[in-house]
């Protein structure tokens, strides 16, 4: 569903537009409210960033480094910076084969100095993939899901892990 809506949604002057986007919109889309916000309170966040171009994942070297500084400002719309986390899973843990940034918030109680996985620290956010690439090298990690969210200490934390990190460190779901 992600890929189709890259493919054919985000281009509005597209010969077909119309006829071929299942849910036609008047601007292209590159930030989109995720189906896990479907009846759940308001003050419940989970958000999706998706480049305008096909993006496999976090493995695609198409991927760009803009588009976290994107979904961060997105984020500050509706979350505290304390509260952020943007998460992208794994390859065996994606459902969808398009890159896509979920906008989610911290679960309560997180610490974020003890993250019990590949931890590096950045000042800012237009080098993640490459910080993430450089790290997964050293620990020798051929796949891997990523965590970004704020230091304590000033910058950002960018922790690597193996398992979905939408699930490890964020509220994913609401209760209705």
């Amino acid at each position: 569903m992600l890929l189709h809506i890259v493919e054919e949604c985000t281009n509005t002057q597209k010969p077909g537009y119309c006829e071929k986007c299942l849910a036609p919109q008047r601007q292209a889309m590159c930030v989109m409210r995720d189906i896990k916000m479907c009846g759940c309170p308001k003050q419940f966040v989970h958000g999706l960033v998706l480049p305008k171009a096909r993006v496999t994942g976090i493995e695609d070297p198409k991927r760009t480094e803009a588009i976290w500084q994107f979904a961060w400002d997105i984020a500050r719309q509706r979350l505290d910076t304390n509260e952020i986390a943007l998460a992208v899973n794994p390859p065996s843990r994606r459902s969808q084969n398009q890159l896509h940034v979920h906008l989610v918030r911290l679960k309560p109680g997180i610490n974020t100095d003890s993250f019990g996985n590949v931890t590096v620290r950045t000042q800012n956010l237009t080098n993640v993939w490459a910080v993430a690439s450089e790290s997964a090298l050293k620990h020798q990690l051929k796949e891997y899901g990523l965590l970004v969210t704020s230091d304590q200490q000033g910058g950002y934390l960018v922790v690597l892990t193996q398992d979905s990190p939408e699930m490890l460190y964020t509220q994913a779901y609401c209760t209705p």
